[in-house]
């Protein structure tokens, strides 16, 4: 069958709102074009995705659905029963991925193992190779951990994926198989099914709100709703780490597992968008403003505990220790995005936009092929990685590979996350070179940018297509921005004059072709102090510039005790472009020194409050590089946070 991309909705990407939903906003069609995004998305396309099959098959996730389909003798590779994840994962960043290249090597893959998926799909529509190959018939029977719900879910993700690139069904079919052997099986006390449960990983429940949409099944999102009302009423024992503590529509902050929290709580902002559900939207509002007030590192990460990889307590944001899990910080941009779409709030997408160019960049390597799977703020001198999962050192792959192919699906759907439309405008919300589009009742917009963003903050637009009427151009300011300047044409604004509100600068009138408007945000590089309850960080101060936050790395700094810097607070900070460095960034300058130890023989290291602090040692020149481009030299210390003097 021919590859085209879905006649009926195209450039549809993973969140596709019903023409009835009640949210705000609606997601607008964008083309990245050359610069930063292109640059990452390229290495994306051309170095991590294709390397998938070959990773998941040395992995043995496609050796399990082999062996489940019948097609080869052995046993089941892995420790962990919810592999098949990272093969759903992977196929729904290659289905984006053709949307853009719809022939050649890598759509023969995705052909290859979707007709791999569908052998190993049993006769009434079940499918975990875990079950199926290790389990003693038994389904359902460990949804604490088993994750066969979780699993399906990430299926129905690239199914949807693959339908809306291609308009084929053959994955479609699958998850639907799938999705209605669970509708069978699980419901409400009194619903006449077997089965009251809910996963101990949530992820079904927003695939089951995409598949509604994708496919017009009101029952998918009955059970999306079930699945998400039944957390918190003990069917797992009540743990936090499964969400199971509370009642979402109760909880008044996040806490357990940081991915599932913000999974669930994605599935919860779709339900109240398409049902109008006062006490989901509340809750969603609630627990995110929560969320970044108290549980949220400088770079966007989510998750303070190695232990259960979950939230810590309010203000516990741990450096060395921190946890800010890959998958958490993709989690907390799907959520954004959807919260942005719900409300129109410009907030959503500030975060959204921190935790992409630091928190979750971070997470993958520039050449696009290694991985980390946690993202500590520092790491000690002389420290010891104990490798594995948790390591604090790049990997090619990890035994539990959720991160990798998480990545690959975020930086393929990337130009989705963008722009959204309203019937009388559209909004940017995140600023690349490239097209913006929308359709304004049946009116084409195309509005066309220049920009150097991150590393230079003009944003040229040009109106290229726009109908005859009124309409609103809205630009995001983002909240760390303190002073930018805008010329439209007809007049030049600065900050103290400009109608900025809640974040959106909104330019009303009748466009014509070739209007321009000259957005300047100004990114100086600044200094950045916590709230003084982050007790990891009293005392301590950061760099930013723009959306970046920096670090200090060993490679930049000979002979290494990073842990011995002070930063001098008195001192500019300068920029320096370095194209050579790290393919290609504005490193920042700034003045400290080393502590040395104290003069007078002390061998205690606390003294009394107030009394002089000791002598330091000799000023030392300072390096700060963007933190989303650590761990790709050496191996060696890195810290964001340093004492100020």
């Amino acid at each position: 069958m021919p590859r085209t991309r879905s006649a009926d909705r195209p450039g549809t990407g993973p969140v596709h709102p019903t023409a009835g939903a009640h949210g705000a906003l609606r997601p607008a069609p964008v083309t990245i074009g050359a610069g930063f995004w292109h640059t990452r998305r390229e290495v994306n396309a051309r170095t991590s995705i294709p390397q998938g099959p070959g990773l998941l098959e040395s992995a043995g996730n496609l050796h399990n659905l082999r062996l489940a389909a019948g097609t080869a003798d052995g046993v089941f590779q892995g420790a962990y029963p919810f592999l098949d994840t990272d093969v759903y994962k992977w196929l729904e960043a290659a289905a984006w991925r053709l949307a853009e290249e719809p022939e050649g090597a890598l759509a023969a893959e995705v052909d290859r193992i979707i007709a791999l998926v569908a052998a190993a799909q049993q006769p009434d529509g079940y499918l975990n190779t875990w079950f199926q190959l290790r389990g003693n018939g038994e389904r359902y029977e460990d949804l604490r951990w088993g994750h066969e719900l979780y699993c399906a879910g990430h299926l129905i993700q690239a199914a949807v994926a693959h339908h809306r690139t291609t308009g084929r069904t053959e994955l479609l079919d699958v998850a639907r198989r799938f999705a209605d052997h669970i509708d069978s099986h699980f419901g409400a006390p009194g619903s006449g099914k077997p089965l009251d449960g809910i996963d101990g990983h949530p992820e079904i429940e927003t695939a089951l709100v995409e598949l509604h949409r994708e496919t017009g099944e009101d029952r998918y999102l009955d059970l999306a709703a079930y699945f998400v009302d039944r957390h918190g009423h003990g069917l797992l024992g009540g743990e936090a780490y499964c969400q199971d503590r509370v009642p979402l529509r109760e909880a008044t902050t996040v806490e357990g597992h940081a991915v599932r929290q913000l999974y669930l709580l994605a599935a919860a902002a779709d339900l109240a968008s398409e049902t109008a559900d006062p006490g989901l939207r509340a809750a969603t509002e609630r627990l995110w403003r929560a969320m970044v007030a108290t549980k949220t590192h400088l770079t966007g990460g989510l998750g303070a505990h190695h232990d259960e990889e979950d939230f810590g307590d309010p203000y516990e944001l741990p450096n060395e220790r921190a946890y800010c899990e890959t998958c958490a910080a993709i989690a907390s941009v799907q959520w954004s995005l959807r919260m942005a779409l719900l409300t129109g709030e410009a907030r959503y997408s500030d975060l959204i936009e921190r935790t992409l160019y630091n928190g979750f960049l971070a997470g993958v390597s520039l050449d696009g092929e290694r991985w980390l799977y946690v993202n500590p703020l520092q790491v000690r001198d002389g420290h010891t990685d104990p490798g594995g999962d948790q390591s604090a050192r790049r990997t090619r792959w990890f035994r539990c590979a959720c991160c990798p192919p998480n990545v690959m699906r975020l930086l393929a759907s990337l130009e989705h996350y963008l722009a959204s439309t309203t019937p009388d405008g559209l909004q940017i919300h995140q600023y690349v070179s490239g097209e913006y589009r929308a359709d304004l009742a049946g009116a084409p917009v195309l509005v066309r940018a220049e920009t150097d963003y991150p590393w230079h903050g003009t944003i040229a637009l040009t109106v290229e297509e726009t109908p005859e009427t009124p309409w609103t151009l809205s630009l995001r300011i983002p909240q760390w921005c303190g002073t930018f300047r805008v010329h439209d044409g007809e007049a030049t604004y600065d900050g103290t004059d400009t109608p900025v509100e809640d974040g959106w600068l909104r330019l009303e009138r009748t466009w014509a072709p070739g209007d321009r408007v000259i957005l300047e945000l100004a990114l100086d590089a600044r200094l950045t102090a916590a709230d003084p309850r982050v007790d990891a960080v009293r005392g301590c101060a950061a760099i930013e510039r723009g959306p970046l936050v920096y670090c200090l790395e060993q490679a930049d700094h000979p002979g290494g005790g990073l842990d011995d810097m002070v930063l001098d607070t008195t001192r500019p900070l300068a920029v320096k472009q370095r194209p050579d460095l790290l393919g290609g960034v504005i490193t920042v300058l700034a003045a400290g020194h080393r502590r040395v130890p104290p003069s007078d023989g002390s061998w205690w290291p606390y003294r009394t409050a107030g009394r002089t602090a000791p002598p330091t040692g000799d000023r030392v020149e300072l390096t700060a590089i963007p933190y989303y481009a650590w761990a790709n030299r050496e191996d060696g210390a890195m810290r964001i946070w340093l004492p100020t003097s």
